[in-house]
């Protein structure tokens, strides 16, 4: 014999309800929102780190400041792009 009674003996349990609801709808969206910025930042540090890299290489190298940076921000640009061409490539073939 059990201390504790239900209160409600006729109300509907939490197993009973989940088969009728449509569960994992809002919370996919939510997961695929979080994945993408999650991916967005993390190219965008990888591609900050490349710059940075580039132009502490040109001005080891002995290229003026405006040369440093110019070459930084080509370095950028194109770790952007090619994260971008790998996304369209992966959303290609999966779709």
């Amino acid at each position: 014999m059990f201390i504790f009674l239900p209160a409600n003996p006729d109300e509907h349990h939490f197993h009973d309800i989940r088969p009728h609801q449509h569960p994992f709808v809002k919370r996919e969206s939510a997961v695929t929102v979080a994945v993408v910025l999650l991916a967005a930042a993390l190219v965008t540090v990888v591609a900050l780190l490349a710059a940075a890299g580039a132009a502490k290489l040109a001005r080891m190298d002995g290229a003026t400041y405006p040369a440093a940076l110019t070459r930084a921000a080509t370095t950028f640009a194109a770790v952007i792009t090619l994260a971008a061409a790998v996304t369209s490539v992966i959303t290609t073939i999966l779709t």
